[in-house]
């Protein structure tokens, strides 16, 4: 009665399986819509855009400071009521009374001011800008090694489907197998040759391959779901790749991690960009020098101008002391510059012994290829022997019904003994990728 309510249970998932959207997709197809879509992939480039912004700011240094404004004022105060007269050339002989120089009328003065301020020479905002700049592009950098690791892991998500779908192929032909099996067994005891428990043996072997054929098309599901969530597609079909799962031959690259990888670059701009930052708190020590001019329109009624005046200058500021506010921020960045150093020189150690790992593990993946391929064809040999004996009652069934398991065991073996040897050996690829031209 269980035997027969799971069978009902997997003929119902296989029936909602099926009547879900199929789609099939190729790698290079998945790639596109990834590289497109990811939203890990478009993050990274916002984390460009901002780096942009900040150097950008840093256009001060350079350019100059434009701002107009217009102020409205009424005033009896006796300096402010004199300069306002003055600024609007309205001055006459009578205001130098006495009288009307303590005591004045209310005077109204509209002001328009155009101000420009240029820097000319501000040797810390230099540095500052070129380390916004380096910091600009190792940022860059991490948004191309990100897209590099997204691709990897479409890879391995890619060979996962395969891989799914292969274990599904499987199961389905050990289903058959089985079934076949259980008809045998079936007539034979009905014929008197095999007792009752060889039958029921068989029947939960044939039980069991169902079971695992479900959990299979679950992982389908699964990792369908999962280049969903890569593609941002969130109508999440059931995917099946255009291609079989089969070994990759790839060239298998240098023996070192390339100075030109992508992210190792980035780390060694980043340092930069410290090193910049300690030049420039250094440089904060000397003298700045800024030019200054204003252009001022004054008049008694609003928005007029019915004399103007000009002004401009040149400023050179040198700040001696402050504290130990300028020594203690040179040491602060001198000593994040020195980390940077030493966290590139750990970065590069760490994935030099990470890319020899790699490499064991890809040479490791090609020997358990070959075994478990020998160990396929000699259980299907097996197989093929222990049925032939099996049909013609010369075979007990336990015999055969560990042939059949052990050759369903070992072709899942092989297949995923190629899954590891072509996700080792993208591992490898991604590890040693040189970016940089």
């Amino acid at each position: 009665m269980i035997n027969k309510i799971l069978l009902l249970l997997v003929l119902f998932f296989s029936l909602g399986l099926g009547a879900q959207e199929i789609l099939f997709i190729t790698k290079e197809e998945v790639l596109t819509r990834v590289r497109k879509n990811n939203n890990t992939i478009q993050m990274s480039k916002q984390d460009v855009l901002m780096a942009k912004g900040d150097f950008d700011q840093t256009n001060a240094v350079l350019f100059p400071n434009v701002g107009i404004s217009h102020t409205a004022i009424a005033t009896t105060n006796p300096l402010m009521a004199f300069g306002s007269k003055l600024n609007q050339g309205i001055l006459t002989q009578e205001d130098f009374n006495p009288n009307l120089l303590n005591n004045p009328s209310q005077i109204e003065d509209y002001a328009t001011r155009i101000e420009v301020q240029q820097p000319l020479l501000n040797l810390d905002g230099l540095y500052q800008r070129k380390a916004a700049k380096s910091k600009l592009n190792a940022i860059e950098l991490q948004s191309v090694r990100t897209q590099e690791f997204i691709d990897l892991e479409v890879d391995k998500a890619y060979m996962q489907l395969q891989l799914a779908y292969k274990t599904v192929e499987v199961l389905e032909k050990a289903k058959e197998s089985a079934l076949e099996n259980k008809r045998i067994a079936e007539n034979n005891f009905s014929q008197g040759y095999l007792q009752k428990s060889d039958v029921l043996a068989v029947e939960v072997r044939a039980t069991e391959i169902q079971n695992q054929l479900q959990y299979a098309r679950s992982n389908i599901q699964n990792v369908s779901n999962y280049l969903s969530v890569l593609m941002d597609d969130s109508s999440y079909p059931v995917l099946q790749p255009s291609d079989s799962l089969n070994v990759d031959s790839g060239a298998v690259s240098p023996d070192n991690v390339p100075e030109d990888r992508a992210d190792i670059k980035a780390m060694e701009l980043k340092s930069k960009a410290y090193h910049q930052v300690y030049r420039a708190d250094r440089m904060s020590f000397l003298p700045r020098l800024n030019a200054f001019g204003t252009y001022e329109l004054h008049d008694d009624e609003i928005f007029q101008g019915d004399t103007d005046g000009y002004l401009f200058g040149a400023e050179l500021k040198w700040n001696l002391f402050e504290g130990s506010k300028r020594f203690g921020k040179a040491k602060k960045s001198k000593a994040e510059y020195e980390k940077s150093r030493l966290k590139l020189h750990q970065y590069k150690a760490e994935n030099q012994v990470e890319l020899n790992r790699a490499k064991r593990m890809l040479e490791d993946a090609k020997n358990n290829l070959l075994l478990a391929k020998l160990a396929m064809e000699q259980s299907q040999e097996s197989l093929r022997i222990r049925t032939n004996r099996f049909e013609q009652g010369l075979e007990k069934t336990t015999d055969l019904l560990f042939a059949e398991t052990q050759y369903a065991q070992k072709q899942l073996e092989y297949y995923t003994m190629i899954f590891n040897h072509n996700y080792a050996l993208a591992y490898v690829q991604f590890l040693s990728k040189g970016q940089i031209k």
